[in-house]
């Protein structure tokens, strides 16, 4: 932990740009743009006469099998601004997705920004299937180690005390349990997910971010904002230099 390290030359936080006219022209993922993506393998819900989540596979593929998952059909550009029945509609596309294709190990994440290596500012998620469990997930870490934050639904959210970044967060189930992306607890745990990305844009703005489903034997959410760079310390050594103790994050976003 170094508090230091926030106020080095250079240190200023990442921001997400504000959307352009341009951008809204040319986002594949916004209802009417259909035609731009492949052909979709699930809408939710089904038969209605608008679709509210849509799967299509990645069109640039970083393994053989990947899907976006398209949180929205309007042009929304954060997991902060989907309704509860939206979130609750991306967590049965991934339930659903991963019931389609149960081999390997199916890893579920959300990028937000550029920085934080999204290519299209439009919520979504994407699905990525790999032929065993990866060793992010191999080596298990321990849960509820750390500053709670929330407690809702039976699942807790804690920032931590081995926090690599400012803000991270962890979301688990109280009662720990393996295989979330059949849980019941999977919607709720989108649903505050959403809700700590709320109160972070309230803290720091419209920031970078990352976060993902870790499916170990016991699962759990990620959340990684992206306020400041990885560089060859982190990227080297495996040694994170936090400028944010995760006692203050957590009350902080407790208290916003």
């Amino acid at each position: 932990m170094s508090a230091e390290r926030a106020r080095r030359p250079g240190a200023a936080r990442n921001r997400v740009e504000p959307a352009s006219q341009d951008e809204l022209d040319a986002c594949p993922f916004c209802a009417g743009h259909e035609d731009r993506t492949p052909p979709e393998v699930l809408r939710l819900p089904e038969g209605a006469a608008e679709w509210g989540v849509r799967v299509v596979p990645n069109l640039f593929p970083a393994v053989e099998h990947q899907e976006v998952v398209v949180h929205s059909p309007s042009h929304v550009r954060s997991i902060a601004e989907l309704s509860d029945g939206q979130l609750d509609l991306v967590a049965e596309a991934w339930r659903r997705r991963r019931e389609a294709a149960p081999d390997g190990y199916l890893h579920a994440l959300v990028n937000e920004g550029r920085d934080a290596g999204a290519s299209l500012p439009h919520s979504h998620s994407q699905l990525v299937w790999l032929p065993s469990v990866p060793p992010g997930v191999a080596v298990e870490k321990a849960l509820g180690e750390g500053e709670p934050v929330l407690e809702r639904d039976g699942l807790a959210a804690t920032c931590p005390w081995a926090s690599r970044l400012p803000y991270e967060v962890q979301i688990a189930p109280l009662e720990p349990e393996a295989d979330g992306l059949r849980s019941e607890l999977l919607a709720p745990a989108l649903r505050l997910l959403a809700e700590l990305v709320r109160r972070l844009h309230r803290l720091a703005g419209p920031v970078p971010l990352n976060a993902w489903l870790h499916d170990g034997a016991h699962w759990h959410v990620e959340l990684l904002p992206r306020l400041s760079v990885l560089a060859g310390l982190e990227l080297g050594a495996g040694v994170y230099v936090n400028s944010l103790p995760p006692e203050e994050a957590a009350a902080r976003l407790r208290a916003v």
